[in-house]
C-alpha cells in the first residue's frame, strides 16, 4: 500500500492532501493566523496520526477477533524541546467500549499496541530521506 501526504502552501492557503492507493482526499487545516504555514504543527499531526492509527487498528483486531467494539478514544502526549529535537516521553491511553470479557479487551488492547504500523514505524526509528529539491523563481 503506498500512502502520500501533500502540503501547498501560500500567503493565506494551506492545502493538504492525502493519497493511500486511488483513495485521495482532503484534509481541512487552515492557514497560520499570521498567513504563512499551517496552523497546525508537525508534532500535533504526528501524536494525531499515532492516535489515529490505534483507533482505526483497534475496531480491526477486534473484527479478527468477534468482539464488538462501540466506541475508542485515544489520547496521545509526549514533550519537544529545542528546535531539531526529536520528541520524548510520548505515552498514549485508549478507553474503549466493548463487548466481552475484561481479559478478552485487555488482551485485544496489548495485542493492538504490538501490530500498531505508527506505532511500530517510530518505535524501529525508520529513516527518513530528503529527495529532490526543486527550486522555482518568483
Amino acid at each position: 500500500m503506498n500512502i502520500s501526504a501533500r502540503v501547498e502552501n501560500s500567503a493565506g492557503r494551506h492545502q493538504v492532501t492525502l493519497r493511500t492507493g486511488g483513495n485521495v482526499q482532503d484534509l481541512s487545516i487552515p492557514p497560520r493566523s499570521t498567513g504563512f504555514g499551517s496552523s497546525v504543527n508537525g508534532g500535533e499531526l504526528l501524536f494525531l496520526a499515532l492516535a489515529t492509527c490505534y483507533c482505526n487498528d483497534v475496531y480491526r483486531e477486534a473484527a479478527k477477533r468477534g468482539l464488538n467494539v462501540e466506541r475508542v478514544e485515544v489520547e496521545v502526549e509526549g514533550e519537544f524541546g529545542a528546535e531539531g529535537e526529536p520528541a520524548r516521553n510520548v505515552t498514549y491511553r485508549v478507553r474503549v467500549a466493548a463487548q466481552g470479557s475484561e481479559a478478552e479487551v485487555q488482551e485485544l488492547l496489548r495485542h493492538t499496541d504490538r501490530v500498531a504500523e505508527i506505532q511500530n514505524t517510530l518505535r524501529a526509528g525508520t529513516a527518513v530521506t530528503l529527495g529532490r529539491i526543486e527550486v522555482v523563481g518568483i
